[in-house]
């Protein structure tokens, strides 16, 4: 009785050592990666005198709004924020739209040269975009259909600072991220039993009302998780954003813009010309930093609330697509 009692009291020893082990390390990586966050958090809070205080570390001595007030009248920020929101949800959308069709054909249909499109596809993963902008520019520059528009108009048309050739490319599942959204609907599409389709064709559904009322309904969750994907990456994009829509109120562009949009309310405010380069009238560089800062916290947030409401489908998606995430 006595060496099991000791070595009942071992294995308790070695488990609670390594429950507080566990527990310090989760600490320290969860600490990793929000501590960034919170600094920009308790910084967008800040006046610009606490910015200069050895003092002050975390904590505002003078707690303040303000930042916010300018870095959103800087951006515009709600007029922004309503057509970024419509223009992205509609992308959305016709991107998800697309890349479930392409991954349903990828997991259920046998076709000539399946694996070389389907190389194509992790092609689209693997390369960024970056890589490809020059092309994006000239096929969008003088867009053409088999050279249908220039027969018929005379001469080539340009989708560049267009919506139309923002959404042409999510409409063709080649918009930004959409080869990984077709993966993982393939492996999902893959997992589904094939009795289920072929229950339906015995029922007499034809291959689109089976696919619209058998295998999108099942794949909600899947689809609430791509959609989420793409909704964010779209909203912090400022490549196809630049390419497309210069022209647009978008989050991406005036985040982009608000360093340069500061140094010139900083300018007005003080009564300085904005034209030269007195370096007297350049802004504090901490009090940029923390504009600059409160307006990222300012285009985070939507997307904190998008993933808080919509966490249950996103977590419960992963654990369907068969991918070790």
């Amino acid at each position: 009785m006595n060496r099991i009692s000791v070595y009942q009291l071992k294995n308790n020893i070695v488990d609670i050592f390594y429950k507080i082990f566990r527990a310090i390390l989760l600490f320290g990586l969860c600490f990793l990666i929000l501590q960034p966050l919170l600094d920009k958090v308790s910084v967008s809070f800040m006046e610009q005198q606490d910015l200069y205080d050895a003092t002050v570390i975390s904590i505002p001595r003078n707690f303040s709004t303000s930042n916010y007030q300018i870095s959103m009248e800087i951006m515009k920020y709600w007029p922004t924020f309503i057509q970024t929101v419509i223009i992205i949800i509609v992308s959305a959308l016709l991107q998800i739209t697309s890349c479930t069709l392409a991954a349903y054909g990828f997991a259920r249909y046998r076709f000539p040269g399946r694996s070389i499109l389907f190389m194509c596809v992790f092609l689209i993963i693997v390369v960024p975009p970056q890589t490809i902008m020059s092309s994006l520019f000239l096929n969008f520059q003088f867009f053409d259909i088999f050279g249908i528009i220039k027969l018929i108009t005379g001469k080539n048309i340009s989708l560049l600072n267009t919506l139309p050739g923002y959404l042409l490319l999510s409409a063709t599942a080649m918009g930004l991220k959409s080869g990984l959204y077709i993966f993982m609907l393939r492996q999902y599409f893959r997992g589904v039993p094939r009795e289920l389709e072929e229950a339906a064709y015995v029922d007499g559904c034809g291959r689109f009302y089976t696919f619209v009322r058998i295998m999108l309904p099942d794949a909600a969750p899947m689809l609430t998780s791509c959609f989420l994907f793409s909704f964010v990456w779209q909203w912090t994009d400022t490549l196809y954003s630049t390419l497309f829509l210069r022209s647009y109120k978008m989050m991406p562009i005036a985040l982009s813009m608000l360093s340069d949009g500061f140094y010139r309310y900083w300018a007005a405010l003080n009564g300085w010309n904005t034209g030269g380069a007195d370096i007297v009238s350049q802004p504090p560089i901490a009090y940029l930093q923390a504009i600059v800062a409160t307006g990222m916290l300012a285009c985070l947030f939507p997307l904190i609330l998008l993933y808080l409401v919509a966490q249950k489908a996103f977590v419960e998606s992963l654990s369907q697509t068969g991918i070790k995430m």
